[in-house]
């Protein structure tokens, strides 16, 4: 690790999860998804086991069925208990997704559930800093904004250049957008699971 000052995304996003708090959370997304598809059955949410769970952070829910994507929506900012937002994004993963058909109760099994939790995100001070695998990136420009997680390079196995250009084009931007003195390129990592 080289010595820069450049603020404490130098030093790694120190947030961590107990494995208590990651098996709740992950219990606690599938139980949700339950809950909308089979609301006769009237559960409650469990409460979380810890202080740390009603802090507030983002947070994003991956659904993949079979190893391919099945929805993924998140909310970067956080504003509400982590317990809270992971509930909210686990159904809107599963239920709101424009690009997939809500989830159906016969493909409940067949779901494999990611859970991203992000830190604030910062101001990029150098895109040459970007490291493949810890930095998930946001690039803005006027009305429009484009997200991809730190896991999403790694999949597809990209370059820092390729990454950088994907995040401009999920945003509907050319691809070099990111060089652009008007857009603003943010960076976060996440504790993901």
């Amino acid at each position: 690790m080289s010595g820069d000052s450049s603020g404490h995304m130098g030093e790694g996003f120190s947030f961590t999860l107990t494995d208590q708090e990651k098996q709740y959370l992950k219990g606690l997304a599938r139980i949700s998804i339950l809950m909308r598809l089979h609301p006769e059955r009237g559960k409650s949410l469990p409460q979380p086991p810890t202080d740390r769970l009603r802090e507030t952070y983002g947070a994003f829910v991956t659904l993949k069925k079979r190893g391919r994507l099945r929805g993924c929506i998140g909310h970067v900012v956080g504003d509400r208990p982590l317990w809270e937002t992971v509930s909210r994004m686990a159904q809107s993963a599963a239920f709101g997704d424009p690009r997939f058909p809500p989830v159906t109760a016969d493909e409940y099994d067949d779901l494999d559930l990611e859970i991203s939790i992000l830190s604030p995100l910062e101001e990029c001070p150098d895109p040459r800093q970007v490291q493949i695998g810890r930095h998930g990136l946001v690039v803005r420009k006027g009305v429009r904004s484009g997200l991809l997680l730190p896991q999403v390079p790694v999949e597809w196995k990209w370059d820092r250049e390729t990454f950088l250009a994907h995040t401009c084009l999920k945003a509907g931007l050319p691809e070099t957008a990111w060089k652009d003195p008007d857009a603003t390129l943010l960076w976060f990592e996440a504790e993901v699971f």
